[in-house]
């Protein structure tokens, strides 16, 4: 298995004239939290949903454990072991909160080669993931009844529910006070703890900063900077395009 988890290599989209990823090389080891950030327009999100399959990359080459990626569908991405999260949640709102669990635990890890897990199992591992997320109380509530920081709780904990070993979180944290921000973080150290990567794009800077090990900034399309979060906000070019200096 190839030491880079993730390895993007020349990656680029245009949308009819407007390029909006150019040139991107990106590597990914294991066990990594990695902040990408860079102002709106920047083309975060594109990257992202070309990394999982919403998209299809105009050029380059998508590598996940090795195995190049382009033109394999979203779904059979996820299962392969690629997760995000969406900066507004997308729960299914007639289901309970437990229940928007069990629909990723059948629908991708049940769907990947091996032992199938059982009712049974699945309620467990279900009840396991809303204790990891501090969601344990409100398994039988519904989307409707959570807070806005247990909506972002539960929108990681459907991401989780797949088993990925990449977790992508979209802006987990926008909106959201300051002890809420804290709370997120700590949270996403934990699944990263755990064994899983962590891309994490993001806009309020304190938090990029407290989670991030290494930190990719674009900027119109481009990567302008990878390195060590302290470092890269050094950098002068950063300065200029991202913070406006």
């Amino acid at each position: 298995m190839s030491a880079r988890l993730l390895e993007v290599e020349n990656l680029g989209k245009r949308f009819d004239g407007f390029i909006a990823l150019e040139g991107i090389d990106l590597e990914v080891a294991p066990g990594e939290r990695v902040g990408l950030i860079g102002p709106n327009g920047s083309g975060k999100s594109t990257l992202v949903n070309c990394l999982c399959g919403t998209l299809v990359n105009d050029t380059g080459r998508v590598r996940f454990e090795g195995r190049v990626l382009n033109g394999l569908p979203a779904h059979e991405r996820t299962r392969l072991g690629i997760a995000r999260s969406f900066q507004l949640p997308r729960p299914f709102g007639s289901m309970s909160v437990a229940e928007n669990l069990r629909v990723p635990l059948i629908y991708t890890v049940n769907a990947r080669r091996g032992a199938k897990l059982s009712a049974g199992e699945i309620g467990v591992r279900c009840n396991q993931l809303l204790d990891l997320v501090g969601l344990a109380e409100m398994a039988q509530r519904y989307p409707r009844d959570l807070t806005q920081v247990e909506m972002r709780k539960l929108e990681l904990a459907r991401a989780m529910a797949t088993e990925p070993k990449l977790l992508i979180a979209d802006e987990a944290m926008a909106g959201l006070s300051q002890s809420e921000v804290e709370d997120i973080v700590k949270l996403l150290i934990r699944l990263n703890e755990r064994g899983i990567t962590v891309i994490l794009i993001e806009h309020i800077m304190r938090a990029v900063m407290s989670f991030s090990q290494r930190l990719v900034v674009l900027v119109s399309g481009r990567k302008i900077a990878d390195g060590q979060p302290e470092e890269v906000m050094r950098d002068p070019e950063v300065e200029r395009a991202y913070l406006g200096q």
